[in-house]
C-alpha cells in the first residue's frame, strides 16, 4: 500500500496556484510559508490519510487535506471576507463533480469522492494586527490502482 497524500498535495498546489486572486494580484500558495511571505497567502497540508476499506484485493484510503487561508489587517481594519472569499475560490477549483476529480493516474491511484469535511474560521487579535484564517478540510477517498 502506497500513501498518496503528497499526490494529493502537489496537484491542489497546482490547481491553486496563480487561480486565486485578490485585489487583482495572484495569492501564493505554498506547503511551506516562507517567513518572508506576504499577506494573504494561502498554505495547503496533510492531516491524514486512513484506511477505509478493507478487503484482499484493493486498497482505498481518506486523504484529508487541509487548505489554509491566511489574511492580516492592522487592529480595527480589514475583516474576515478576505479568507471567506479566498476559501469560496479555492472550492470553487476543488469542489468539483466526480468527472473533473483530481487526477492521480500517473501517479498509481483514482481519487473517487471528494467532499468538504469542514471549514473553520479563526481570528486572533495581537496588538498591532488581527489575523484572519479560514480553513478547509477536503476530504477525498482514493483506492490504489
Amino acid at each position: 500500500m502506497k500513501d498518496p497524500a503528497r499526490f494529493i498535495r502537489q496537484k491542489i498546489i497546482t490547481a491553486l496556484s496563480g487561480n486565486i486572486t485578490y485585489d487583482g494580484s495572484a495569492v501564493p500558495v505554498y506547503g511551506t510559508v516562507p517567513s518572508t511571505t506576504g499577506f494573504p497567502y494561502i498554505r495547503v497540508y496533510g492531516v491524514n490519510t486512513v484506511e477505509v476499506d478493507q478487503n484482499r484485493s484493493s486498497f482505498t484510503t481518506e486523504v484529508t487535506t487541509r487548505i489554509e487561508a491566511v489574511s492580516r489587517f492592522i487592529t480595527d481594519d480589514g475583516g474576515e471576507l478576505t479568507t471567506n472569499s479566498l476559501i469560496s475560490d479555492c472550492l470553487n477549483l476543488l469542489r468539483v463533480r466526480s468527472g473533473s476529480y483530481i487526477n492521480l493516474s500517473g501517479d498509481g491511484f483514482k481519487v473517487y469522492t471528494s467532499v468538504i469535511g469542514n471549514i473553520n474560521y479563526l481570528r486572533e487579535d495581537t496588538k498591532n494586527n488581527t489575523y484572519y484564517r479560514a480553513i478547509l478540510e477536503l476530504e477525498n477517498r482514493v483506492l490504489e490502482i
